[in-house]
C-alpha cells in the first residue's frame, strides 16, 4: 500500500461508457485503465490489408440530439448518413426487414399460414393474454407459423437459447409488432413506408465507429495495457498485473459485472449467483472479397437452421472507405454460450463452413474471390436475459452495497428510459457501475454515452 498511486475517481475500462464518464466529469479529476492495447471496448475498430472492421455492424441511429452532435464534432462532420436497408434470408428467399410486415416476399403457402395464423393470434388477444416469456409474446405478436420459421429459429441462433426460456422486458421497440392492417398490406405488396425501428443512420466517413469516440479520448488519461488482478472494495484499492497498484475515493467499474465480483473476492454465494448471469460469445468472421458487393442492403439477417451465419453485413456499405476500390468486406456473426451452445469446433472449421453459405447465398460468386479471412472472439458479446436473470442480478447488487453502490430505481431493468432517468436525480455513491456489461443491461452505443453524462450530473 505504502507505494500505491491515488486518484479521485478511477474508471476501469476504456470502452465507450468508461471515455464518457471520464469526459462527462472532467479528465482532470479521473483516470482509466484499460487491460487491452486499445481503447474503445465493443466499439473499437481495427484497420486490415486496407479494410475498417468493427466489431459488429455499429451504426449510430439515435434520437437523442447530445450524443448525435457529439458523435457528429468526434468525426469533424465528415459522416455518412443513410437509410438503413436491412434484409432477411430464408430458404433460398428475400425478405425485406422486418419479415412480419413484409410477407408478400415468401411462397404463396407459407405467407397464407403465416397471415392465417397472425389474424387468429389477434382475435384471441384479452385482457388475460399477458405473455410469460418470449415464445408467447412472439405468438400474440405474430401467430405461430411465422414465430416457429422465423423468430423462434433466429432467437436459438443470437440467443443460443430457445424464446421461451428468455422474459419479455428486453424487448421495448427492438421487435416490431405490427398492426392488422400493416400486415395485411404488406401481404400484398411491398409497403410503402418502412417499418424498421432504425430510420436515419449515421456512421463516420473514416476509420471505423471507434472515430465517434474521439472527442472523448481527447485529454483522457488513460491507460493501457493494464489489466486487474484484485480488487480490495473496503480498503479501496486495484491491484494490477504488473504489480501496480492504485487507491482511490471513487471507482467506475465497466468490467462485466460477472468478472467483477470474481476479482472483488466476492463471497461464495455472490459468486454463485454472478455465474447465472448469461451472455453469448461471439465469432467474428472477416471476409476480404476480389469483388463489389452483391446486395444492396447493409445487414442480412439468416434464419436458416442449418446455416452458422447469423447475422452479416458489408462493411463498406456504412462508408465506402472501409474497402479498397471494387472489393467487398464481409463480416459474419456466428453465436455461441458456454452453457447451452458451447464452441466445439476450430475457427477456420466455422471460416470455411460460412464462406460455403455466403457461395449458396450468392454472395461472394465462388472461392476464387476470398483473398483472405480473419477472425475475432468476443467473450461477451450480448446480455441474456433469461428468467434466471433479473433474480441472480438483484442479490450481486445488494452485496455491492455494503461497499458504496447505491441502487438506482431501474438498476434490474435491461433498457433506460432515459428522459424518464433524467428528471429524477439519483445519488451514487463511492461504487459505480456503467456499461453494458457492468450494469448488465441491453445498452446501445447512445445509451453508454448518457450513462457517463448521467454519473456526472449525480456523483456525491
Amino acid at each position: 500500500m505504502q507505494n500505491s498511486k491515488h486518484c479521485d475517481i478511477v474508471i476501469l475500462g476504456a470502452g465507450l461508457a468508461g471515455l464518457s464518464a471520464s469526459y462527462h466529469l472532467g479528465h482532470e479529476r479521473c483516470v482509466v485503465f484499460e487491460r487491452r492495447d486499445h481503447h474503445g471496448g465493443h466499439t473499437s475498430s481495427e484497420y486490415i490489408n486496407g479494410f475498417t472492421w468493427d466489431e459488429g455492424p455499429h451504426v449510430s441511429f439515435t434520437k437523442h440530439k447530445y450524443v448525435e452532435d457529439l458523435f457528429y464534432d468526434s468525426a469533424n462532420g465528415e459522416i455518412e448518413e443513410f437509410t438503413a436497408i436491412p434484409t432477411n434470408y430464408y430458404n433460398g428467399y428475400w425478405i425485406p426487414h422486418p419479415a412480419q410486415s413484409n410477407l408478400y416476399a415468401l411462397p404463396d403457402e407459407l405467407k397464407i399460414s403465416c397471415l392465417n395464423d397472425f389474424l387468429l393470434s389477434r382475435n384471441e388477444i384479452n385482457s388475460k393474454s399477458i405473455p410469460e416469456n418470449y415464445q408467447q409474446w412472439l405468438e400474440i405478436a405474430f401467430g405461430k407459423t411465422f414465430t416457429n420459421l422465423f423468430p423462434k429459429n433466429y432467437t436459438e441462433k443470437y440467443w443460443t437459447l430457445p424464446p421461451e426460456k428468455l422474459g419479455t422486458d428486453w424487448i421495448g421497440d427492438r421487435v416490431f409488432f405490427p398492426d392488422i392492417e400493416t400486415v395485411k398490406s404488406g401481404f400484398k405488396a411491398p409497403l410503402k413506408n418502412l417499418t424498421h425501428y432504425i430510420t436515419r443512420t449515421r456512421y463516420p466517413s473514416h476509420n471505423g465507429y471507434v472515430t465517434f469516440l474521439e472527442k472523448l479520448l481527447k485529454n483522457c488519461n488513460l491507460n493501457l495495457n493494464k489489466e486487474v488482478i484484485k480488487i480490495d472494495l473496503k480498503n479501496k484499492n486495484i491491484l494490477f498485473k504488473d504489480g501496480s497498484e492504485f487507491t482511490y475515493n471513487k471507482l467506475i467499474s465497466t468490467i462485466p459485472i460477472d468478472l467483477f465480483v470474481k476479482l472483488c473476492n466476492a463471497p461464495l454465494d455472490i459468486y454463485t449467483e454472478s455465474k447465472k448471469l448469461l451472455c453469448t460469445e461471439l465469432l467474428i468472421i472477416n471476409v476480404e472479397v476480389g469483388h463489389v458487393t452483391q446486395r444492396q442492403e447493409q445487414w442480412i439477417y439468416v434464419y436458416d437452421k442449418d446455416k452458422y451465419s447469423v447475422r452479416i453485413n458489408f462493411t463498406e456499405l456504412l462508408s465506402p472507405n472501409n474497402a479498397p476500390i471494387n472489393k467487398s468486406g464481409i463480416q459474419i456473426e456466428v453465436y455461441f454460450s458456454k452453457e447451452h451452445k458451447p464452441r466445439k469446433e476450430s475457427f477456420e472449421y466455422y471460416s470455411n463452413k460460412v464462406i460455403e453459405e455466403l457461395i449458396e447465398m450468392k454472395l461472394i460468386k465462388d472461392k476464387s474471390y476470398v483473398e483472405n479471412v480473419h477472425t475475432r472472439w468476443i467473450q461477451h458479446a450480448n446480455v441474456v436475459f433469461d428468467h434466471k436473470c433479473k433474480s441472480a442480478l438483484n442479490k450481486v447488487l445488494d452485496w455491492l452495497k455494503l461497499y458504496g453502490l447505491e441502487r438506482e430505481e431501474d438498476d434490474l431493468n435491461p433498457i433506460t428510459d432515459w428522459d424518464n432517468k433524467y428528471s429524477n436525480k439519483s445519488k451514487l455513491g463511492d461504487l459505480i457501475l456503467a456499461g453494458r456489461f457492468g450494469q448488465w443491461k441491453y445498452f446501445w452505443t447512445d445509451d453508454c454515452v448518457l450513462r457517463g453524462k448521467f454519473i456526472s450530473e449525480n456523483i456525491i
